[in-house]
């Protein structure tokens, strides 16, 4: 195996150490260099761009700009040290800043990373009854969604395919009672003690009522939307379920999935959606999955 000899930098001058640098070997570990620094702009950039974060960039690019002239080998050597020594750790600090401005979005960007949602859950599960009453549940749950939408009553319906978490639960009042479009529009009548929080159902059964709910912390929902709407958002954020909103000021039907809110649903729709996080029919997923297909 050959040898590699690093050429020794010693006693040149701070204008020779930096051009030892485009030669040799060391032009590669300098290209990676840049390229990793690059990509890690890139991504930061990005982050803030979505945050509509945009005249944060141009201070972001003036302090990088800074860090590069102070930062250099010359001026660490014969100028400002201790800047040039503080600037250095520039992209370090820009970092840990966009981290304290944004702490709810990095958090929900780790729990993904860590606890990444397996769509195929959806189709591996026993819930203890036949088909034909899933698809009965389904028809319930459609009809008293619809019956709700038409009287402007406001809901949320969770639909947990795998589980139910446990603290949310607690939150409530425990039901495990068999799923009717009456049980459903009780839970919400206006006058009922359960109708502000949520209705967990899983299969053929309303698990629990009058759930409390983690509110979405993302800025892009729109400042219009609700309650019901940020509950359901945050609820399908960090969790395999699918959450059903129906809207007490205008009726609208809202379905909410991996943390994405979709409106204007219809009862074709609605039924179409259960029957596909129900594992009933083929899901499709084309933003991240393409086609998922039941598994038998």
């Amino acid at each position: 195996m050959p040898k590699i000899d690093f050429v020794s930098t010693e006693g040149l001058t701070p204008a020779q150490k930096i051009a030892e640098k485009f030669t040799g070997l060391n032009l590669l570990w300098t290209i990676l260099d840049i390229l990793l620094v690059a990509i890690l702009l890139y991504v930061l950039f990005s982050f803030l761009k979505r945050k509509n974060c945009t005249r944060l960039i141009k201070y972001i690019v003036i302090l990088l700009v800074l860090a590069v002239v102070l930062g250099s080998e010359l001026n660490r050597t014969q100028g400002l040290k201790m800047m040039g020594s503080l600037a250095s750790l520039a992209l370090v600090l820009a970092v840990i800043f966009v981290v304290i401005l944004f702490p709810q979005d990095i958090k929900r960007k780790l729990w993904k990373i860590s606890s990444p949602k397996d769509e195929s859950e959806f189709f591996q599960t026993d819930y203890g009854c036949t088909e034909d009453e899933l698809h009965e549940a389904i028809n319930e749950i459609v009809k008293a969604v619809q019956n709700m939408a038409k009287k402007n009553v406001g809901a949320l319906i969770v639909i947990a395919p795998k589980s139910v978490p446990t603290n949310i639960i607690r939150s409530g009042t425990e039901l495990d009672s068999i799923l009717s479009y009456q049980l459903l529009e009780c839970i919400f009548n206006t006058k009922a003690p359960l109708h502000d929080g949520a209705a967990f159902v899983r299969g053929n059964k309303v698990v629990a009522a009058g759930c409390f709910l983690p509110l979405t912390q993302s800025l892009e929902v729109d400042k219009e939307l609700g309650t019901r709407h940020r509950a359901a958002i945050g609820i399908t954020e960090t969790n395999s379920v699918m959450a059903i909103i129906v809207s007490e000021e205008t009726g609208v039907i809202s379905v909410a999935l991996d943390g994405i809110l979709t409106r204007y649903y219809d009862s074709e729709m609605l039924r179409n959606k259960l029957e596909e996080v129900y594992g009933l029919k083929a899901l499709k997923n084309d933003k991240k999955h393409g086609v998922w297909r039941k598994k038998g």
